[in-house]
């Protein structure tokens, strides 16, 4: 049976988006799943992620791969034989380019970061997956307790018809120090991060199989 692919996308830069999608990558080989991280992002911080976790652990443990917006179908159809999971980091743009990975996923993930900029760039992304059929779940990144973020994209999703994800990350440094070091922040022991990105993945999970 094919993989799942998770398209990771955002229009603004610096919401998060390759935090996430290691984050999510690392968890699910936790949990005996084979993974795959597809680049289609030009700054490359997915790639470097991957190479300074081979050369800290010696094998990074999953598949990596790298394209144009254009070659994202051919690289998901090769992945998806080779491994259970599939996860595409995008261009922090939203406009034709972006299609390919939309029209892949089975699930579409759009990281918001801790500021209402962010909640605004979202509306476009949104519009986009809406086009091609695809429910996107807007997921809280580096979020901060007692802000009044989470409400209002709690709203949002409501009127721009997206899903919410329950789980969250919070923002704590882990997340920066453990992406710098090509480890994802189940890999540095027990602690709220490890459990922030398990209850995420646990409800990425269901999201796929429902």
């Amino acid at each position: 049976m094919s993989g799942k692919v998770i398209a990771v996308v955002q229009q603004k830069g610096g919401s998060g988006k390759t935090t996430l999608a290691v984050n999510l990558a690392v968890a699910c080989l936790k949990r005996g799943l084979s993974v795959a991280l597809l680049d289609t992002d030009p700054q490359g911080s997915l790639g470097r992620w991957f190479m300074t976790r081979r050369e800290r652990l010696g094998e990074a443990g999953l598949e990596f791969s790298t394209s144009s917006a254009w070659g994202v179908s051919y690289e998901c159809e090769k992945l998806k034989k080779a491994t259970d999971l599939v996860i595409v980091d995008t261009p922090p743009k939203v406009d034709a380019d972006l299609r390919p990975a939309l029209r892949e996923a089975d699930l579409v993930l759009v990281p918001v970061a801790s500021s209402h900029v962010d909640l605004w760039a979202t509306e476009g992304v949104l519009d986009l997956a809406a086009r091609e059929r695809k429910r996107a779940w807007m997921v809280l990144n580096r979020a901060r307790a007692g802000t009044r973020l989470g409400e209002d994209v709690a709203r949002a999703a409501s009127e721009l018809s997206a899903g919410l994800a329950e789980a969250r990350l919070a923002n704590r440094v882990v997340y920066a120090e453990t992406l710098g070091q090509g480890l994802g922040a189940a890999e540095a022991g027990r602690g709220a991060a490890a459990d922030e990105v398990a209850a995420l993945t646990d409800e990425v999970l269901r999201l796929l199989a429902g």
